[in-house]
């Protein structure tokens, strides 16, 4: 049976039982504190916990799950995987336990023509917490297991809770017997290899106080509506009913390791190192492909840097497979496509935006495979140099954040240098940024509000309307009041605040839409709002000082926009629009959006694509915009169903999740956009766009910034005086002026060029002078000199090559030249073979060199660089290399 129709049966069965089906929500997670969707329960999260109000009593979903805590496990044990599906069905309220228990059994029991898995009964064990005897009744006198198959475990195995204060219960797992082959017998407690869990069923009774650790907490006493929250393993059930061993051999991950074994020529199963690498690839690559299709992008904080490290992780085992500098990302994320479409059919019109963003990743990788290699190199050398034996933290911290480097990559290359990695230090390093990303992105959206004080307001004020596509001004009233995110019944003149209206015209801050920005009135005062959030689907939250008097919740108020700021701000969201389908029109629907800001007059608009666009295509892409300005086309939005909008060719945002209902805003027969955003009337109100440029903001990802309406006047007006000035100061008609400057710089690089021979000729003819005049210590040639200040770094290097050169194959020979270049001195030494046969290292001799500097350096011992802050010092410098060789030497 595929996983698919495990995933179809469930929720048809739960669905003919009156369950709700919600389909999966995204892996980008609501909740602020989580960076990804970690378990099927976290969408439901809020109606557990009290805060929202659930769509229906009974529901059921199929919810796509990213875990990473243990992804150095991964491929190295067949249980470990970061991407996984939770099959559920949740009660908030209606039935518990004998609800629970019956729909489990008969599901897992019946047989497949009747939309069951046909499970065997007798193979079925249960597991029950210790004193939960109604779940032992129900399971014996109800459903029939016998008592030998019935199990009581402790709090360890068979309570759950969320880790918070807040709902938990006893649960109850259901086991499936994979027969003696697999391990001894005894049931689940003896063996659970063999007795392989299959379904966790959860009673959430009591309300916890304080939560501690996993068996030590608090319990306040019993919830007054009783739940249930059931979770089941679809890659786990594929085994089962695919009569494979593991999650690695099942439909969805088999196809992709199969895959990555031909391309690599390699066969699964004949070498365990080799069958580690092809299980972290299959996996890595189907959790990549769901990543990237929920608009998550490669970065180097946050969900990106889960995403980018589970990409480099792939793409670093298929070199260890012998993949070399071949890239096999984009062929196996279409097989990752594939076999997810069946469930994800996005997945399969999202094809052309995920394969850009991957193939972009693994280009950038290869690269930085060969850049952060020879930093390694580096920070190896001066290590030993050193005489450490430990590659500090923060040097293996710097190869991964800012190169890339994965710290498995180093640690691997490290053993072979036969060095440790600090990986506490690497690990404490990584732990500060991420907790640093996870803060900044909690505050951005809450504020300082706890997440459950947004919950009960909302839940008590309902819904806030908004009136804002047809109002800039609105009558209202204080629905709430929070300061420092705590709730409070009013505030005076001076304080800052967040304030819940319960109708408002102010845009919250979304969809790349900048927020509004205006005044809140009420008869006793006023309110200056600067920013609008919306923190929880539903409630919009107004952010501010207020300026006079106090206002109260339960006051009547009137809510104004800055309407100036937001025309230019709805002007920059509908260029947006049309700039997306320009560059879609000119590179193909490969070029999606991945982001946007529209702010006031200028807006930034990044898309996916390879590589970097030509000029030829951004100038054609502007004239096609302004085309459409000048035909002034209708800007018109209506509300239609997901469906219908896919079927009518309305464009969404990459990666963004929507509801049944949603908000096309179309531009004449030229653009149609899935948008909740405010825009102007018709495209002739924009004026003018002018395209500034594009650049990379990351692999696979471009941005163009753009200037709208008055503020692109502007730009061609100063534009246009400076052409003017040019001009005037050239001699030259407008159209003249490239070639012009053309020829002006032409002529100025040669200048250079020409100064540049005739001072390194200058330096380079003392070379002869230096090497003839060399110092004998205890028979070796030595020559230190200081070259004239202006003399550049790499003339110094030059010479100091030139003049070694100059003596013979069989004699020692060591040449350290400094100068200073700028501000800051620099010294170059250079040692021959025979020096080197001495026991004279270059990369030694600059140290001694750079420490009387005031700086540092190193190198290899044949030619080595430093540097330092104390030009005064040369001449020490220099001295303490002659003591050091005759040292050395004596």
């Amino acid at each position: 049976m595929e996983s698919a129709e495990i995933a179809r049966r469930f929720l048809r069965f739960f669905e003919e039982r009156g369950h709700t089906i919600v389909p999966s929500a995204g892996l980008v997670a609501e909740d602020p504190t989580l960076l990804l969707v970690n378990a099927g329960m976290v969408p439901f999260k809020p109606y557990f916990l009290g805060q929202r109000k659930p769509p229906a009593n009974r529901l059921t979903t199929a919810q796509k799950c990213v875990r990473t805590p243990d992804i150095d496990e991964v491929g190295k044990t067949t249980r470990h995987a970061t991407f996984f599906q939770m099959l559920g069905n949740f009660s908030f309220g209606d039935y518990f336990k004998d609800g629970a228990i019956p729909f489990a059994w008969e599901l897992l029991t019946r047989s497949e023509s009747d939309g069951g898995f046909a499970f065997p009964e007798e193979r079925l064990w249960v597991t029950v917490y210790e004193d939960d005897d109604e779940a032992v009744a129900l399971w014996h006198g109800k459903v029939g297991v016998p008592m030998e198959r019935i199990q009581r475990r402790g709090l360890a195995d068979n309570y759950w809770h969320m880790g918070v204060p807040g709902p938990g219960g006893p649960c109850s797992e259901i086991y499936y017997d994979r027969g003696p082959e697999y391990g001894r017998e005894g049931g689940p407690v003896a063996d659970e290899n063999r007795y392989l869990e299959v379904w966790n069923l959860v009673f959430m009774q009591a309300q916890l106080s304080e939560v501690r650790t996993k068996i030590d907490f608090d319990v306040q006493g019993e919830l007054p509506a009783k739940n249930i929250d059931t979770g089941m393993g679809l890659e786990r059930m594929a085994a089962i009913l695919q009569g494979v061993d593991n999650i690695y051999e099942i439909d969805t991950t088999y196809k992709i390791l199969d895959r990555a074994a031909d391309l690599t020529r390699t066969r699964y199963g004949r070498d365990p190192r080799a069958d580690v690498s092809l299980r972290v690839v299959a996996d890595h690559v189907r959790t990549g492909t769901m990543l990237v299709a929920d608009g998550v992008m490669p970065g180097n904080e946050g969900r990106g840097y889960v995403l980018r490290r589970i990409l480099r992780r792939s793409i670093r085992n298929l070199r260890l497979l012998g993949s070399g500098d071949e890239r096999y990302m984009h062929e196996l994320t279409a097989v990752a496509i594939d076999v997810m479409g069946r469930q994800y059919p996005e997945l399969v019109a999202d094809a052309p935006q995920i394969h850009g963003v991957i193939d972009a990743e693994e280009a950038s990788f290869l690269g930085t495979l060969r850049t952060g290699t020879a930093i390694f190199d580096v920070a190896v050398e001066e290590t030993k140099r050193k005489g450490g034996q430990v590659l500090a933290g923060t040097q293996a911290f710097q190869l991964h954040d800012t190169y890339g480097f994965p710290i498995d990559l180093t640690l691997e290359m490290a053993a072979e240098q036969g060095l440790k990695v600090d990986e506490e230090g690497f690990r404490r390093l990584m732990r500060e940024q991420r907790e640093r990303a996870k803060a900044d992105a909690a505050a951005k959206k809450t504020g300082n509000a706890d997440i459950s004080v947004l919950g009960r307001l909302l839940e008590r004020a309902g819904q806030v309307e908004f009136l804002g596509y047809d109002q800039t001004v609105a009558e209202s009233e204080v629905a709430g009041i929070m300061i420092d995110g705590a709730a409070v019944p009013a505030a005076g003149a001076g304080t800052t605040v967040e304030i819940v209206l319960s109708r408002t015209p102010f845009y919250a801050e979304g969809g790349g839409q900048l927020a509004d920005q205006g005044v809140i009135r009420t008869a006793g005062a006023e309110v200056d709002i600067v920013d609008v959030q919306s923190p929880l689907a539903g409630l919009i939250v107004h952010r501010g000082k207020v300026r006079t008097g106090e206002v109260r919740v339960g006051d009547q108020a009137q809510a104004e926009i800055d309407v100036e700021r937001r025309r230019a701000i709805s002007r920059s969201h509908t260029a947006t629009h049309l700039v997306h389908r320009g560059f879609r029109n000119a590179l193909g629907e490969s070029a999606a959006q991945a982001g946007s800001e529209n702010s006031p007059g200028r807006f930034r608009f990044d898309f996916t694509a390879a590589g970097a666009v030509p000029p030829s295509v951004l100038r054609d892409v502007e004239d096609e915009v302004n085309a459409v300005l000048i035909n002034d086309l209708a800007v018109n939005a209506f509300y239609t169903t997901q469906r219908e909008a896919r079927a009518m060719g309305a464009l969404a945002l990459f990666g963004e999740k929507y509801g049944d209902e949603v908000r096309i805003v179309e531009v004449g027969d030229y653009s149609r956009e899935l948008c909740g955003g405010t825009h102007v009337a018709s495209s002739g109100h924009l004026g003018l766009v002018k395209v500034l440029g594009e650049s990379s903001i990351g692999a696979g990802v471009r941005r163009v910034e753009a200037l709208v309406g008055l503020d692109a006047f502007r730009f061609l007006a100063r534009e246009s005086v400076l052409v003017a000035q040019l001009s005037e100061q050239l001699k030259a008609r407008r159209e003249e002026l490239p070639e012009r400057v053309e020829g002006i710089v032409g002529r100025l690089r040669a200048a250079e060029k020409e100064l540049e021979r005739l001072r390194s000729a200058q330096v380079l003819a003392v070379a002869g002078e230096l090497a003839a005049g060399a110092a004998d210590v205890s028979g070796a040639s030595v020559v230190t000199h200081r070259a004239p200040d202006g003399t550049s770094a790499d003339d110094l290097r030059k010479l100091t090559l030139d003049v070694r050169g100059r003596f013979p194959a069989d004699r020692a020979a060591v040449v350290v030249i400094a100068g200073v270049p700028a501000e800051r001195p620099v010294v170059v030494a250079a040692v021959n073979e025979q020096g080197r046969a001495l026991g004279l290292s270059a990369g030694r001799l600059v140290g001694v060199a750079a420490k009387e500097l005031g700086g540092g350096g190193g190198g290899k011992d044949d030619v080595a660089q430093g540097g330092g802050a104390r030009p005064e010092s040369i001449g020490d410098a220099l001295h303490a290399v002659r003591s050091a060789v005759a040292q050395r030497l004596a």
